[in-house]
């Protein structure tokens, strides 16, 4: 049986060392910082034992924009927005059922920082209405990240900090120890819901400092010196 049309190339990821990191699936994390959710208007929890369900969405895997490429400006907003991210990159499938927190770290293949770029207007205006938000996160061009570092290079991820510069003016900064959920947390969550397989990337949410994006300004989003991804938003 032949394909009734040319099979689309799979999204790949640069991996530092020269291999790639083909994309499966993208899972995001909203309010994973106490202070965005603050600023978004959601409470906040007061400490671990309050913090109940992590929430999450989707972008396409095709949403991915690598090396360095500029970033076209959405159609149908006039508030697009950034949020930088920590970029968990899966070599390993889960077990079936529901992934226990001390086994979660050991399918994490590589690490790297991201931009979840928002279509504002769309979300808030789903919201106010209680419907989805899907077009106001899961559209075209909307996952620029970074080359992914392997874990092993990386190590112990709380002393590390998220950063985004726009037009050399920080806007983004945040310790990843201040994450409600860390990614072990996160994936044992995700496993109550998904079968995690490997070639899955997961958003992990963003500090505060959320703000709009025009075309011509340039980002430079790091994970302190251990990666860091750069681009131009265009007309």
């Amino acid at each position: 049986m032949t394909d009734l049309i040319p099979a689309p190339p799979v999204p790949r990821v640069p991996v530092r060392g020269g291999a790639t990191f083909p994309v499966r699936r993208i899972f995001c994390v909203g309010r994973n910082f106490a202070d965005h959710a603050r600023e978004m208007g959601a409470a906040a929890p007061a400490s671990k034992a309050e913090r109940g369900t992590p929430v999450f969405f989707h972008k396409p895997a095709d949403a991915i924009v690598t090396g360095n490429a500029d970033v076209p400006y959405p159609p149908g907003t006039q508030d697009l927005h950034h949020e930088v991210e920590l970029v968990v990159a899966l070599g390993a499938d889960a077990p079936a059922g529901t992934l226990a927190r001390d086994d979660a770290q050991a399918l994490v293949i590589a690490y790297g920082v991201g931009l979840d770029l928002t279509r504002r207007d769309l979300q808030a205006a789903a919201k106010a209405k209680g419907l989805p938000w899907d077009t106001g996160k899961g559209f075209d061009h909307s996952a620029p990240v970074s080359e992914l570092v392997p874990a092993a290079d990386v190590g112990a991820l709380d002393d590390l900090t998220l950063t985004l510069r726009v037009n050399g003016d920080t806007r983004q900064h945040g310790s990843l120890r201040d994450l409600i959920w860390d990614a072990p947390d996160i994936l044992h969550e995700l496993s109550k819901l998904y079968a995690l397989k490997a070639g899955d990337l997961v958003f992990m949410g963003t500090p505060a400092g959320v703000a709009a994006l025009v075309p011509g300004d340039r980002f430079i989003a790091s994970l302190d010196d251990v990666v860091t991804l750069q681009g131009r938003i265009t007309a």
